[in-house]
């Protein structure tokens, strides 16, 4: 081919891509607006004409926003696979919400200044996430609330394995969304991928879209998070917070720091639009099972989780509320605490109910003050030794929630977290463990998680976000809270004895009711109402529905 035939066709294809170029500018600019509703996601896509080597780790791409208030949002998008981007945004703020892409490659005028519009409605639904707004903590410091104040009750349960292809979508899925929500569970603590109990690849960890990574953790998978997505945004739709954790603690070393901060880039990009709660990881500070250098690789893990958590803290435009899974309290995983905004404890499977309440006094005590919630307790059928079972979930909820100030609480059963099948239990951990065998249906109707339903659906008859740990007005309880204007006070009793209470520090004649945490079922106590005059025994009523001895003392100044 002649010289300047070359030239004439070069000259072409460059026009021609020039033209591509300047089409995408145009569409996207003059592309009707993206419609939502308040506080549901939105999402907008770009497709680049350029492929990329590593179009994962070497393309940063985000829209920064401009709220009709003028407020100004840098959302990180996030790689969907071959070249498209994704970018999602959510807001409270009704009216037109403007964007201009920023991309590293600003040679390529389908990711880099590309410009649109999100055009947010009010919202005409019943789905309290979207009526109310994402979970925030409370003006007090001590509770939560949704984004516009009404409070919020922290009911969570435990589905670390909740994205495993073990438990099918839709239909398990679905089933155990819909029993959890019957029971007003409001909380699911779910974790992207990169599992417990297990090494890193592991077949157990498939999700419907094989697994988050790719060998040596090449590259992210976007598969297994579009598969991810149906199950995360199902959640939501149903009312229920995911709150997410990015990894069990002991997958950073594995990845490293800068790619476990990509990780979390891409969850903050894919699912930071919903009105979830990040949990940076899961039993944070601790090394994998196996490791013989535990003490030194602990504190690698809070020097480097700290790094992390600053990064997420930084990234996520909506402010998303971060806390993390511990070994025992959150804000020891880290070595700047404050970054966390509440504090979340694992208060021990084999501790009795009353080391529970010690804890969580403690934890309510400690400055700055934070909302305090026990994000792994006592699992209902755990087969350790003795095998644990509704009474020591039960225990342990009433033991930790009035010392802590009623924040909230996760339950969590053996046999749903880990996804066992009829015929395929979970099997054991790297350290030979093995925590049961029984099928998460079967799990997911023992009687724990029911008790916990009537638990909640007793105290939002109550002032419960106005409760806070009572340590001077009962004797010979298990844990206690009231109302600081002395009106209203809870004492948990595990062993059927006598409680006392002070009544002189109400103002008035005192109703006081037993109820029952089995059955739910509250009883006023024969002669209420009880004069303010002195101190007061009151003794359980025997055995409670479950044949056991553990009540909840109930009193209310007369009306």
């Amino acid at each position: 081919m002649k010289a300047g035939n070359m030239k004439t066709k070069m000259m072409r294809m460059l026009a021609v891509m020039l033209l591509a170029l300047a089409g995408a500018a145009w569409a996207a600019e003059n592309a009707a607006p993206v419609v939502t509703e308040a506080n549901r996601m939105a999402e907008v896509s770009f497709e680049s004409p350029k492929a990329y080597a590593d179009p994962f780790g070497g393309v940063t791409l985000d829209a920064v926003f401009t709220t009709p208030d003028g407020r100004l949002l840098r959302v990180p998008a996030f790689w969907a696979g071959s070249n498209t981007w994704r970018v999602r945004y959510a807001s409270p703020v009704t009216g037109s919400h403007r964007f201009r892409t920023e991309c590293d490659d600003a040679a390529n005028a389908s990711l880099h200044g590309v410009t649109g519009e999100v055009d947010v409605k009010a919202y005409t639904g019943s789905n309290p996430l979207f009526r109310h707004g994402a979970i925030r903590v409370a003006d007090d410091r001590r509770h939560f609330a949704y984004a516009d104040g009404t409070p919020f009750f922290w009911l969570g349960d435990t589905w670390w394995m909740g994205l495993a292809k073990r438990l099918t979508w839709p239909a398990d899925f679905q089933e155990l969304t819909a029993n959890r929500r019957g029971k007003g569970f409001t909380v699911i603590q779910i974790v992207a991928g990169l599992y417990p109990d297990m090494p890193a690849f592991d077949e157990r960890a498939l999700g419907d879209g094989g697994l988050p990574w790719e060998k040596l953790y090449r590259n992210i998978r976007p598969e297994y998070f579009d598969a991810a997505d149906q199950r995360i945004q199902h959640l939501v739709e149903q009312g229920m917070a995911p709150c997410i954790l990015g990894c069990w603690g002991y997958h950073l070393p594995w990845l490293g720091t800068e790619k476990m901060k990509q990780h979390w880039r891409y969850l903050i990009a894919r699912w930071g639009a919903l009105p979830v709660v990040w949990c940076t990881s899961g039993e944070q500070a601790m090394p994998w099972y196996l490791s013989g250098n535990k003490q030194a690789e602990t504190q690698q893990l809070r020097r480097e989780w700290t790094e992390v958590t600053r990064s997420i803290r930084a990234t996520d435009p909506f402010h998303r509320l971060i806390t993390t899974h511990p070994r025992s309290n959150a804000r020891d995983e880290l070595l700047e605490p404050t970054l966390l905004d509440f504090e979340m404890q694992q208060t021990g499977h084999d501790s009795p109910a009353e080391q529970h309440a010690a804890k969580a006094l403690t934890a309510w005590n400690r400055p700055p003050l934070v909302p305090v919630i026990s994000g792994e307790s006592r699992y209902e059928a755990l087969e350790i030794k003795p095998m644990l079972h509704a009474k020591e979930a039960r225990e342990a909820f009433w033991a930790h929630l009035l010392n802590s100030g009623c924040a909230g609480h996760t339950y969590g059963v053996n046999g749903v977290w880990q996804v066992n099948l009829p015929d395929q239990r979970f099997g054991k951990s790297p350290t030979g463990s093995d925590w049961g065998g029984t099928p998460w249906r079967e799990a997911m109707n023992l009687p724990g998680s029911t008790q916990l339903a009537h638990a909640k659906k007793f105290l939002l008859t109550l002032p419960w976000h106005q409760l806070a740990p009572s340590t001077n007005l009962f004797t010979g309880t298990t844990s206690a809270a009231a109302t600081a204007e002395g009106r209203r006070a809870l004492a948990f009793s595990m062993n059927g004895k006598v409680m006392t209470a002070n009544l002189t520090q109400f103002g008035a004649p005192v109703t006081a009711r037993w109820f029952d945490p089995a059955s739910g079922e509250l009883k006023t106590m024969e002669g209420s109402p009880f004069p303010n005059t002195s101190s007061r025994e009151f003794v359980p009523p025997g055995m409670n529905a479950a044949g056991e001895s553990d009540w909840v003392l109930v009193l209310e100044v007369s009306r």
